[in-house]
C-alpha cells in the first residue's frame, strides 16, 4: 500500500483532490485554506455515515478503475468498469482559461459523466459539510440545481442530472452524458451542457498552451510537466500566494502527531517554487508572487514571518479541529500554523533569493525599481543582523534554539545577491557595502559551523549534528560544490541520513521524536549535490529510484517510508514537485546531443 493516489484538480483560486475511484474527498472553499466541505480524505464525523465529506459516483457491481490526466493538462479523467463490462467515464476539472482581457478562474468544480459501454447504473452522492464536518447543510432543489446552505456558505449544484435521484440518492442508468457545476450560489443562465463542454474545451487549451510555453529537458518530460502544472495549481493567483500544499494534518509518519497545516504561504517554499518555474522559462508566477512578496515587505516592522495566510494574514493560531478522526484515525487535524510565531532568520535570504532574477530579466511586464532594491536593502540588513543569533530553524523546532547553520547561509545569499543587484544597478559603493557583509557571514559560517571533530559542516555554530540543509551551500553559491569541505559534508550526509535511496532531514530527535520517515525535497537535494560533485551516474539512479515513489498520476507528497515506498505528509507538496523539476533539469542529457 503506498498511499495518498489522489489526483489534483484546480484553477489557481480553488483546487480538489480526486481518489482513484473517482471521489472527490477534498476540496476547501471559497479558497485554499477555506473550510473544507469536502472532507473524507481525513475522516467523517462520529454521527455521520461513511459518505459524508464526498462528493461520488457509484458504479454497480464496480470491478476496477484506471486513471489519467489529459496530456499537458489539469483534466482528470477516472473510467470506472463493472464485473458485467459496464463502463463510465468521469472527467474532473475547474475552469481555468483567458475570456475578456482576464483570467477567468471560478471557484467551481465541474464534473462530466459519460457512459462507455453497456447500460451503466450509478448513484451520485453529494454530500459537502461545513465548519469541518459538524454541520451538515440545509439543502433546498430547483428544477436543475442543489442548494447546500450552511451558516457562512451556500453552494449551489447546477446540472442536467434528475435533481430527485440526486436528492434521494437513487440508483440510476447513465444512458448518456450527464454536467454537475458546483459552486456559488449562482444562477447558470446558459445551456449546461454547452457550458460545460465550452468550459473543458478552452481549459484543455489554455493548459496545452501553457505546457507548450515551458522549456522542458530532453529528459523526463512528462514528469516534469506534471510537477510545473501542480506548482501553478499551487499558486494562489489573486493574491499571488504559493501554499507549500493542499492539505492539513496527513501525518508525517503513521502515528506520530506530526500533522500540520499546509495550506499557507511559507516564503522559504515559495522561493524554491519560484526558482524551479523560472528554471523552465515560465516566469509568469515569479511577477505575481513579487507582488505579494513586496506587499509584506513593505509592510513589515523590521521581523518577517517565515509563513503567512494567502492573503497575507499574520495570526494562523493553530487549533484542533475534533470533529474529524484525521487521515486513517490518525489526528489530531489541525488548523492554522504555530510557525507564524517563529523566529527562523532563513525568511531574508528567502525574500532576496525570490526576487533577485526579477533585476536581470528583461522579459518582465513590471522590471523592478530602484525602490524595490532599497525595500529589499532593509531585508538584508535584518539578515546581517541575525546571521549569528539562535532561531527555530527551516525544521521548525518548536522548543529549541540554536545558530542553525542553513539560517546563516540564506542570510549570507541576501546580502550576497544584494552585492550584485547593486552592480547591476550601477551603485558601486552599495555592492561594496553589501560584499562585505556577505563575507563577515562567510566568515562566521565558516569558523563556527565546519567542524575539524566530525570533518564535515555541522547544522548549528558548535554543534556536532548533521542535516540535510547543509547541501544547499552548493546550490545558492556559497562554496563551490568541488570543496573539499562541501564534497565531505556530502559524504557525510549519505553515511548518516540516507536510506536506501532516501534521505532523512536529520538523524537527531526533535520535539517529536526520532523521525521516521524521509523527507522528499532533502533526497532531491543530496541528488543534485551527487551531480555537482561529478557523481553524475549515481545520481541519476537515485533519481530513477525517487521518480518511482510518485503516485500513478505522477504526484508526490512531503514524505516516503524508505522501507515500505508508502507516501506521507502533507499533499501535493510543492518542496517535492520543485525537487523533480531540479533533478530533471539538472541530469538530463542536453538537448544538442539528439538534435
Amino acid at each position: 500500500m503506498s498511499g495518498l493516489d489522489l489526483g489534483l484538480v484546480g484553477n489557481c483560486a480553488v483546487s480538489a483532490l480526486v481518489d482513484s475511484v473517482g471521489r472527490i474527498v477534498w476540496c476547501c472553499l471559497p479558497r485554499f485554506d477555506g473550510d473544507p466541505v469536502f472532507h473524507a480524505l481525513l475522516g467523517a464525523p462520529p454521527q455521520a455515515d461513511r459518505h459524508a465529506g464526498a462528493f461520488t459516483v457509484d458504479l454497480d457491481d464496480h470491478m476496477r478503475s484506471e486513471q489519467a490526466y489529459d496530456p499537458n493538462t489539469a483534466i482528470l479523467r477516472t473510467r470506472l468498469w463493472s464485473s458485467a463490462g459496464d463502463g463510465i467515464e468521469i472527467t474532473d476539472f475547474c475552469p481555468r482559461f483567458a475570456s475578456r482581457g482576464r483570467m477567468f478562474r471560478p471557484a467551481q468544480l465541474v464534473r462530466r459523466l459519460r457512459p462507455l459501454t453497456g447500460r451503466p447504473r450509478i448513484t451520485v452522492r453529494v454530500r459537502p459539510r461545513f465548519a469541518w464536518g459538524r454541520e451538515a447543510p440545509a439543502i433546498t432543489m430547483g428544477s436543475n440545481h442543489v442548494r447546500y446552505v450552511g451558516a457562512d456558505l451556500v453552494l449551489r449544484l447546477t446540472t442536467n442530472a434528475p435533481v430527485t435521484y440526486l436528492a434521494g440518492e437513487v440508483p440510476f442508468v447513465l444512458d448518456g452524458p450527464m454536467d454537475f457545476l458546483l459552486g456559488p450560489d449562482e444562477t447558470v443562465s446558459e445551456g449546461i451542457a454547452p457550458l460545460a463542454r465550452e468550459f473543458e474545451e478552452e481549459t484543455a487549451s489554455h493548459w496545452r498552451g501553457w505546457s507548450r510555453r515551458l522549456a522542458v529537458p530532453l529528459e523526463w518530460q512528462d514528469a516534469v510537466i506534471r510537477a510545473a502544472i501542480t506548482l501553478k495549481l499551487c499558486t494562489f493567483e489573486e493574491t499571488g500566494a504559493i501554499v507549500a500544499a493542499m492539505t492539513t494534518s496527513i501525518p508525517e509518519a503513521p502515528g506520530t502527531q506530526r500533522t500540520w497545516d499546509y495550506r499557507y504561504c511559507w516564503l522559504r517554499d515559495a522561493f524554491f517554487v519560484v526558482r524551479a518555474l523560472n528554471s523552465l522559462a515560465e516566469v509568469e508566477t515569479m511577477e505575481t508572487y513579487l507582488r505579494y512578496l513586496y506587499n509584506i515587505v513593505r509592510d513589515c516592522d523590521g521581523h518577517v514571518q517565515p509563513v503567512y495566510g494567502i492573503a497575507r494574514e499574520r495570526h494562523l493560531v493553530e487549533t484542533v479541529a475534533d470533529s474529524l478522526p484525521g487521515y486513517r484515525g490518525m489526528g489530531p487535524v489541525r488548523v492554522g500554523n504555530q510557525a507564524h510565531e517563529h523566529l527562523q532568520h532563513d525568511v531574508y535570504g528567502n525574500i532576496v533569493l525570490a526576487a533577485s532574477q526579477s533585476f536581470f530579466d528583461q522579459r518582465l511586464f513590471r522590471r523592478p525599481t530602484l525602490d524595490d532594491f532599497r525595500d529589499l536593502e532593509r531585508i538584508g540588513e535584518r539578515a546581517f543582523a541575525l546571521h549569528a543569533v539562535p532561531d527555530a530553524g527551516m525544521w521548525e523546532l518548536r522548543t529549541r534554539a540554536r545558530v542553525h547553520t542553513s539560517s546563516s547561509l540564506m542570510c549570507w545569499a541576501a546580502c550576497d545577491r544584494l552585492a550584485r543587484i547593486a552592480a547591476n544597478f550601477g551603485l558601486a559603493d552599495r555592492a561594496r557595502y553589501w560584499s562585505a557583509q556577505a563575507a563577515t557571514i562567510h566568515k562566521a559560517i565558516i569558523d563556527n559551523a565546519w567542524s575539524p571533530e566530525r570533518g564535515s559542516f555541522v547544522e548549528s555554530f558548535g554543534g556536532s549534528d548533521i542535516d540535510a540543509g547543509l547541501l544547499l551551500m552548493a546550490e545558492v553559491g556559497f562554496l563551490d560544490p568541488c570543496d573539499a569541505r562541501f564534497v565531505a559534508t556530502v559524504d557525510r550526509i549519505g553515511r548518516e541520513l540516507r536510506h536506501g535511496n532516501h534521505v532523512h532531514r536529520y538523524a537527531a530527535a526533535d520535539d517529536f521524536g526520532t523521525p521516521a520517515t524521509a523527507f522528499n525535497i532533502c533526497t532531491f537535494w543530496y541528488i543534485d549535490a551527487l551531480a555537482r560533485i561529478g557523481r553524475r551516474e549515481e545520481a541519476r539512479e537515485m533519481f530513477e529510484s525517487v521518480l518511482a515513489t510518485r503516485n500513478p498520476l505522477g504526484l508526490m507528497s512531503e514524505d516516503v517510508d524508505p522501507r515500505t515506498g508508502e507516501r506521507w505528509g502533507n499533499y501535493p507538496q510543492t518542496y517535492s514537485m520543485v525537487g523533480l523539476i531540479n533533478g530533471a533539469m539538472r541530469l538530463s542529457r542536453r538537448w544538442d546531443s539528439v538534435v
